[in-house]
């Protein structure tokens, strides 16, 4: 541990950090050491996410500084006039974020890259739209979206404007190894290799976003009004430059205590409108002024959510229900034909409902792996084979228009979801209109915490052991299809090989239950999470109607929970606990 600790002061130019390794050294701590130090940051295809503090094992300026210098050489050996191209880096409003961008500006430039500086704050949308504006090389978003204020990351896109896909990310894991002795310290403001772009990128995007809500109808106007949340983060910036070239600035209410940025989150456990209570003050907030719509984003405001006031209930939309909403608001505007080179794309852990109205309707839909990097890719291979991308979604309140920026975007879905709801009137009565024509979908997510690795695996090797070559029957349903990811087989295809990538290194089935006598039959997916110790379960069912699907959802919850995650090691979320242990 010696060892680990001088490396670390040698390395680290950092007054802060130094002085935690140093104080931890002098306690003789040698476990929260270990822990710092024994192990690296992994860099995968989200890049970097995780707890600030010192250690090779934490986000700091070392490890940004060590992450910067890979990344560079692999752009320099690997895309063609990446140095002219240059790097767009942006960053957010968390602790240490423009700190940590500078760190990386100061990396690129010393390496001879130029640098498209971002040098205000920034939503994260606005990375990828600058790459493909900028013709750039890659970009550079430092942002830990919607996790706790202790945390922070660092996001790669590549030069199509996609978030990077493996094996890329392997690549720039082993250019990181290969150098880790700081070549550069400081921000280089005079370096004339670090153009600061922010202005134009941003009067660039807006022009894209009020061009979009032209073409959609009816034009808005200022009789909509909706209370918004860019939960302590950087939204209503880029919201409010949306809502004054369109000319209905008027018509939004924002919740004040929210309404700044502020790195430590103060008024949510946690800034993620998904979240039990997030939206709590949006709500207080609307009921004071007699508004029914709240429209939110999360603090990097690439998520959108929504809520609708039911009488004097708030719903709160999932994430699959405002899929479909923009989908077909999408599919309907751009003229609601059959066509099957027009396509929509969802991941595969959201609602088989875009399926169906793409069924019915005569349009495509494209399934994928849970992730924008491989949604936002996907839609440019189909784009490359003359197919027309309108729109892609998943759950976790994610949504891209691929004619703007190849991930999701929260401001651009803020608008469109406008655009809607000034159609239709209220949104929730267009969601029934949609379920008695297409069917009543109805999602369960939940989790299973784990105490560790070990468990996890020992839990999908029972699953897996429970059938030859895979269960028969979940409970009283017979299974109909079996998908294993990570063991690359699926017992609808000839060959029994997936469409979508496996992976042995990362743990997910999807399986599919016969219907009843009340419904049309359960699919859902089981994954083990790669950034929380949690098994996580996305469960639908479809019914001809909301009740009936609704019974059948929580009725195999509970069938999957007694076959497969009764161990004593497992805890569910709480909200779901007394259904399940009752």
């Amino acid at each position: 541990m010696e060892i680990l600790v001088e490396e670390w002061l040698r390395l680290d130019k950092d007054p802060v950090t130094r002085r935690e390794i140093e104080t931890l050294a002098a306690e003789k701590n040698a476990k929260e050491l270990e822990s710092r130090l024994s192990t690296r940051l992994t860099f995968g295809t989200a890049g970097l996410r995780a707890r600030m503090g010192a250690g090779f094992s934490r986000l700091n300026c070392l490890t940004i500084v060590q992450t910067s210098q890979g990344l560079a050489d692999y752009i320099l050996q690997n895309v063609s006039g990446s140095a002219a191209a240059g790097i767009v880096i942006g960053y957010d409003s968390r602790h240490n974020s423009k700190k940590f961008a500078e760190l990386a500006a100061a990396v690129f430039t010393t390496k001879g890259i130029k640098v498209w500086w971002y040098e205000d704050l920034a939503h994260t949308p606005m990375v990828p739209f600058g790459v493909k504006v900028l013709d750039a090389a890659a970009g550079i978003m430092i942002t830990a979206s919607h996790n706790p204020a202790q945390d922070n990351g660092y996001k790669v896109y590549g030069s199509n404007g996609c978030q990077i896909n493996s094996p890329t990310d392997a690549h720039i894991a082993a250019a990181i190894l290969n150098n880790l002795e700081p070549i550069a310290w400081r921000d280089q403001e005079e370096s004339p290799l670090k153009t600061a772009i922010l202005p134009y990128v941003k009067s660039k995007y807006l022009e894209v976003v009020c061009q979009t809500s032209a073409e959609l109808k009816p034009k808005l106007t200022n009789n909509l009004d909706f209370v918004y949340t860019p939960m302590h983060g950087v939204g209503l910036e880029y919201l409010m430059g949306a809502l004054k070239k369109i000319g209905i600035a008027e018509s939004m209410t924002v919740v004040e205590q929210q309404a700044r940025p502020d790195p430590d989150f103060p008024t949510v456990k946690y800034p993620n409108p998904e979240e039990k209570g997030a939206l709590d003050l949006a709500i207080s907030t609307a009921d004071e002024k007699g508004i029914r719509l709240i429209l939110a984003n999360d603090p990097d405001a690439d998520r959108f959510g929504a809520a609708e006031k039911i009488e004097e209930h708030w719903h709160q939309f999932t994430g699959d229900q405002v899929g479909v909403l923009l989908a077909y608001y999408i599919y309907v505007e751009k003229g609601g034909s059959a066509n099957s080179s027009v396509f929509m794309l969802t991941s595969a852990v959201s609602s088989q409902m875009l399926s169906s109205i793409a069924l019915e309707e005569g349009f495509s839909a494209a399934e994928t792996l849970t992730g924008f990097k491989w949604l936002g890719n996907c839609a440019l291979d189909l784009q490359k084979k003359g197919n027309h991308v309108l729109f892609a979604y998943e759950e976790a309140l994610g949504y891209m228009i691929p004619g703007i920026v190849h991930d999701k975007d929260g401001i651009i879905a803020t608008i469109l979801f406008l655009s809607a709801c000034a159609k239709w009137g209220s949104p929730w009565a267009m969601l029934q209109r949609l379920y008695r024509k297409y069917g009543y979908f109805e999602t369960v997510n939940t989790y299973w915490r784990s105490p560790d690795i070990a468990t996890t695996q020992k839990i999908f090797a029972k699953i897996r052991s429970q059938g030859e070559p895979y269960p028969a029957s979940v409970g009283d349903r017979k299974v109909v299809r079996w998908r294993d990811l990570t063991l690359a087989f699926d017992s609808a295809t000839d060959d029994h090989v997936p469409v979508l990538p496996s992976s042995e290194s990362s743990q997910m089935i999807t399986c599919w239950l016969s219907g009843s006598a009340d419904d049309q039959g359960v699919r859902f997916t089981i994954r083990a999470s790669g950034t929380e110790p949690k098994i996580k379960i996305y469960l639908e069912c479809q019914s001809t109607n909301a009740d009936l699907a609704k019974r059948g959802a929580l009725r195999v919850l509970c069938f999957v929970y007694q076959d497969w995650f009764s161990d004593p090691c497992l805890a569910v979320e709480e909200k779901y606990s007394q259904l399940l242990n009752s």
